[in-house]
């Protein structure tokens, strides 16, 4: 995918993230997000492009940008939402360096396109199904929600790259195998070796893998949402520990 297609794709999701909010309401439960509210859902992505915004305008070098705080008012923190993900948007515009968090990610806004684009996906999806859940509608939002292969394959892939970085929940496995990731629809296999308190590692291969211990396999989308611990189709088999681990993020 090209940068431009991360930042529309930041620009798509997170329009249809405030759609989905405002339709649920900020005290509607959030269901993938256990004890989250739509407030404490905006709050968080909110404060995530705020921080993101001022990350692109940071030199490679710099200190870590700061953490902005989100007003208490809804209408207010809607407002304040718009002006951060229009700043980011603004940013992510031209390719450029700045500072990353991500030591595997380029040090650039084409890192943070990508990886802003899938934050803002995941939450999106979130706040789909807290407005498909909420009394006052009618029929569920959810099923209408498909992600485009290509894009849920980037996302599959970039989520077993950040692994190591976004949980530490590695440090305590104990079990040793080996686990294939299927995309069929979008044609991608992954393998990911676990090994006892290590940092798993992640291959991409178009050839025969040989004996695994464990699949996930699905369209992109279903593996995409399984691996983010979202509602999904996607088919998990083989050894449970192992699997349960690689889901485990």
């Amino acid at each position: 995918m090209k940068h431009e297609d991360f930042v529309e794709q930041v620009s798509t999701h997170s329009d249809a993230l405030r759609a989905a909010a405002v339709a649920a309401g900020p005290d509607a439960p959030v269901p993938t997000c256990p004890g989250w509210t739509v407030r404490q859902l905006v709050e968080h992505i909110g404060v995530v492009h705020g921080w993101v915004a001022q990350a692109t305008t940071t030199p490679v070098d710099g200190p870590p940008p700061g953490r902005p705080t989100p007003p208490q008012d809804w209408a207010d923190l809607l407002a304040w939402w718009d002006e951060l993900r229009a700043e980011l948007l603004r940013n992510l515009a031209e390719v450029r360096p700045c500072w990353m968090r991500f030591p595997m990610l380029a040090a650039s806004t084409a890192g943070w396109a990508r990886r802003q684009a899938h934050e803002t996906a995941i939450h999106r999806l979130d706040a789909e199904h807290a407005a498909a859940a909420a009394p006052h509608q009618q029929a569920s939002t959810v099923p209408t929600l498909v992600f485009d292969p290509e894009f849920a394959a980037d996302g599959i892939d970039e989520l077993l790259s950040l692994q190591p970085v976004l949980s530490k929940h590695w440090e305590s496995w104990t079990d040793t195998g080996r686990v294939l990731v299927h995309a069929a629809d979008a044609g991608r296999l992954w393998v990911v070796r676990l090994r006892p308190g290590q940092p798993p590692e992640v291959g991409e291969t178009r050839d025969a893998v040989g004996e695994v211990d464990a699949t996930v396999a699905g369209t992109a989308d279903a593996v995409y949402r399984a691996l983010w611990k979202r509602p999904s189709t996607a088919l998990v088999s083989g050894q449970p520990a192992v699997a349960a681990a690689l889901r485990g993020l």
